[in-house]
């Protein structure tokens, strides 16, 4: 069993933490970023001042966090887990930030004689309840085997893709898929909606097609039944396609349809729907239309 710090106690974060202690590791946390449920604390949870106290008290370091510039924060900013490092820890980053920066978090991290792997996540909240999650790992192959353990208590498809960078890459092409998904099924049940058709029985003749997929089962149901509360949050997956974009400006890649997807998220934002489910963008269109799927 290991000691395991664990920052970003999150709706993500919290989740996988429990299932690590139910395995029987000991977990701690920093005051650094968010709350922990009580939940955690009454498991054994132990709360450290800092992410260099948290660095210092523990084998293996997980960050869970919303984004590049709070993971930079964690890792590197004042009392950071990087000064309380020493040869042989293991930091792994779950969360889904940009892959170019990971990179230069890697090698920092590497330079203090520890082992650095990015490991973002897909599957969502129902995800990290069920331990289903899929895992995207990118590092050396002995830091991923000594992470394996962990990660095979979180998730069933983890995959090492390469080096450090690979993961948040893998994430990145994963969260395009599935925007342009939920935008190509938007695009047909309004047409189709609007052109008189029950969009109900649409979805169900499509699903038996060569169109069928996992997002036209879950997201489209919810875009006939106008259930969106999230699962996934608009304003979490904006944050997605930036990362993509940004990454697709610094390597001279065109990704035209990722633009336009986020600009329709953009439109969802702008009249209050950020916090809906991602499912949500069918109301761009809606809008646009000037017709509501139903």
């Amino acid at each position: 069993m290991a000691d395991i710090g664990f920052i970003g106690l999150g709706i993500m974060g919290t989740p996988m933490a429990r299932h690590l202690q139910d395995a029987g590791h000991e977990l701690y946390t920093s005051k650094f970023f968010i709350e922990p449920k009580p939940e955690l604390i009454d498991n054994g949870l132990k709360i450290v001042e800092s992410p260099k106290a948290l660095a210092e008290r523990t084998d293996i370091i997980i960050l869970m966090l919303p984004d590049t510039p709070e993971v930079k924060d964690v890792l590197f900013g004042e009392n950071g887990v990087v000064f309380g490092l020493t040869p042989g820890k293991l930091v792994i980053d779950m969360s889904s930030i940009s892959p170019i920066d990971t990179k230069e978090f890697a090698k920092k991290i590497r330079e203090t004689g520890s082992e650095y792997i990015d490991a973002p996540v897909s599957g969502g909240e129902v995800g990290a309840k069920n331990a289903t999650l899929s895992i995207m790992a990118g590092g050396e192959q002995s830091a991923f085997d000594r992470a394996l353990p962990l990660f095979k208590l979180l998730g069933k498809n983890i995959t090492l893709v390469g080096d450090c960078g690979d993961g948040q890459v893998t994430k990145v092409a994963n969260q395009i898929i599935v925007a342009l998904t939920i935008e190509a099924i938007s695009e047909a049940l309004v047409l189709a909606s609007k052109a008189g058709a029950d969009p109900a029985r649409v979805r169900e003749a499509l699903m038996g097609g060569f169109a069928s997929s996992r997002i036209l089962e879950l997201h489209g149901e919810r875009m006939i039944k106008r259930t969106f509360d999230p699962g996934f949050r608009i304003s979490l997956h904006q944050k997605d396609l930036n990362l993509a974009l940004q990454s697709a400006k610094t390597l001279g890649v065109s990704l035209p349809n990722t633009a336009s997807t986020q600009e329709l998220f953009n439109s969802c934002a702008a009249n209050g729907d950020s916090g809906l489910d991602h499912s949500g963008l069918v109301k761009a269109l809606e809008r646009i239309a000037n017709h509501q799927v139903a």
